[in-house]
């Protein structure tokens, strides 16, 4: 930010020999070289270019686990998880498992406040009260040990669907299908918990098709699914490898067709974004967070029923109430966000972890993110839970830590200290008592210290190099813009480049507003959302930056997003 040590800024290395075509933009051309990818065929986003569901291990027998409770009419309980992942994977599965033939299917979101996460023994109860004969999870469950074993006491099957990393021990469920267990070779690790049961879902029409159902009825069109499948998929911040990128383009291509179901639709038409020219990041930055909010304040159930209704007249009093919660879940996050910094001490930690009696469970996650963002920081936020004398706790984590394995080396040194844990690499959570707060934060403190390189402290950018003043054109932000799906490890174009500050001024909500100067004279305008606080005013400036289409009415303009700036000394 301005004002502060100018960061660390790479130049992405090209794979010149990688044969692309001759009629990409020279510029995309550039930024393909620099993506890692290991041929062009990486960039063919039809359907046919996804893995084969049977390359999924257990996604068969899980196939034949939910035929065999449709032909029998079971019932079926969906347990989902309270982020968007969970909501998307949750209606999902109610929605194709219907069209797929289970007549009676239902769901249930673990109360974050109440039940906690994945499947426990309180929701097997409740699952057992409906007489449900078959749970399959979503998003969750490769946790859920004692949750399973509760439902094979009480003669309920499991199936279970995750993609989180497992721990130790696995659940003795009926059938597991999750790409990170052990037994699984399919390359894809890389799957949000909607993409598992998506091929779960495609494992089962094949085994259906194979049966002669279809030839009684219409066979089902599960790409009918590839709206929610490509929401949940982004929104988790899963790595878009090529499978992923797929599966998101796939979804994204019949949202801009208006192939999108109303709770989607209602959602955008609030956060006043374009379905024609829809892209990933109007997924996981416009209707992600309506979702999210549902789970983080109040209960996700909300989430679920708009991605499911049927028509717009029931899905805009549903997307406006998502949309008033995340209002209240932005301004608590601020607050919180504010007060985290000021907890801060400048005594050279390299985790971080912060705590105040006053945050709200819900949110802790989000503020983490932001510090780690700031500070640049491995960060653990908690706040009370609703069981006395205990903490939840998020964190989040920068590169070259893996945080969910961080805990786990934590764990196995000071047995006792660490009871419930999960996540990934980037971000993980936790329950944890009160009274191992201090032993938490310097046992935190000591791994990342161990694992992280001074260097890696540093704020740095990977970036695709410099534009030349001709090449900053509506042509080549349009070329970019179009190169996607971009997103975690597929990241978007950036760039870097020195510019002089002809005008600035502060708009909505403490977004700068530029009109650059290049050095070929030519004039462009600029965005730096939330960089009020550090913006400059005049003078030449060094940025990082994005090359962006602006659409305003009718008209279309190239703009830069700027990343980061600062003044050249």
């Amino acid at each position: 930010m301005a004002g502060s040590a100018a960061p660390a800024i790479h130049h992405r290395p090209l794979a010149t020999d990688l044969q692309l075509p001759d009629e990409l933009h020279p510029v995309l051309r550039r930024v393909y070289q620099g993506r890692g990818l290991g041929s062009a065929r990486e960039l063919d986003y039809q359907l046919s270019a996804l893995l084969a569901p049977q390359q999924l291990y257990g996604a068969d027998q899980a196939a034949a686990l939910l035929a065999e409770a449709i032909a029998g009419n079971w019932k079926i309980l969906i347990v989902g998880d309270y982020d968007c992942d969970g909501a998307t994977s949750t209606a999902l599965a109610l929605d194709l498992l219907a069209q797929l033939g289970a007549r009676q299917v239902d769901f249930i979101v673990p109360n974050r406040f109440v039940d906690g996460y994945g499947l426990t023994p309180s929701i097997v109860a409740q699952a057992q009260a409906r007489d449900t004969q078959l749970i399959v999870t979503v998003d969750n469950g490769i946790s859920s040990v004692a949750g399973v074993a509760a439902a094979r006491e009480a003669g309920i099957r499991t199936l279970i669907t995750d993609h989180h990393l497992p721990g130790d021990e696995l659940p003795a469920a009926d059938v597991i299908v999750n790409p990170n267990q052990p037994a699984c070779g399919f390359p894809s690790k890389n799957m949000a918990g909607v993409g598992v049961m998506f091929y779960v879902l495609l494992a089962l029409r094949q085994l259906l098709r194979e049966q002669g159902e279809f030839e009684r009825r219409a066979e089902p069109n599960l790409a009918t699914g590839l709206d929610l499948v490509a929401l949940g998929t982004v929104a988790d911040v899963v790595r878009l490898d090529h499978n992923n990128r797929v599966l998101v383009e796939q979804g994204l291509r019949r949202m801009r067709a208006g192939h999108v179901r109303p709770g989607i639709r209602a959602m955008l038409e609030l956060a006043k974004r374009s379905l024609p020219q829809l892209q990933a990041s109007d997924l996981g930055f416009a209707v992600g967070p309506r979702l999210n909010a549902a789970g983080r304040l109040d209960d996700m159930a909300l989430g679920i029923r708009c991605l499911l209704s049927t028509d717009m007249e029931q899905a805009r009093p549903l997307a406006a109430q998502l949309h008033q919660l995340n209002a209240e879940r932005r301004e608590l996050e601020q607050d919180m966000r504010d007060h985290a910094l000021s907890l801060i001490e400048d005594d050279g930690s390299v985790g971080l972890t912060l705590y105040d009696e006053s945050w709200h469970e819900g949110v802790v996650g989000l503020v983490a993110g932001r510090v780690k963002d700031q500070r640049h920081r491995p960060v653990f936020a908690f706040a009370p839970a609703q069981e006395s004398g205990w903490l939840k706790g998020s964190g989040r984590s920068i590169s070259g830590l893996h945080i969910r394995d961080a805990l786990a080396t934590m764990a196995a040194r000071e047995p006792g200290l660490l009871e419930r844990f999960g996540g990934h690499a980037m971000a993980a959570g936790l329950s944890l008592p009160l009274s191992h707060l201090d032993r938490f934060r310097a046992a935190f403190d000591k791994v990342c210290r161990e694992q992280l390189e001074p260097a890696q402290l540093d704020r740095s950018f990977a970036v695709d190099g410099c534009l030349a003043a001709e090449e900053l054109n509506l042509d080549c932000a349009l070329a970019l813009e179009s190169g996607g799906p971009w997103g975690q490890a597929f990241e978007e174009p950036s760039f870097e480049g020195e510019f002089v500050v002809e005008d600035m001024r502060v708009v909505g909500d403490r977004h700068a507003k530029y009109r650059l100067v290049t050095e070929a004279g030519s004039r462009l305008a600029a965005i730096h959302f939330g960089g009020a606080d550090s913006s400059v005013s005049s003078g030449r400036v060094q940025l990082v930056y994005r090359l962006v289409v602006n659409r305003f009415r009718d008209a279309m303009n190239a703009e830069l997003q700027i990343l980061e700036l600062w003044p050249q000394r």
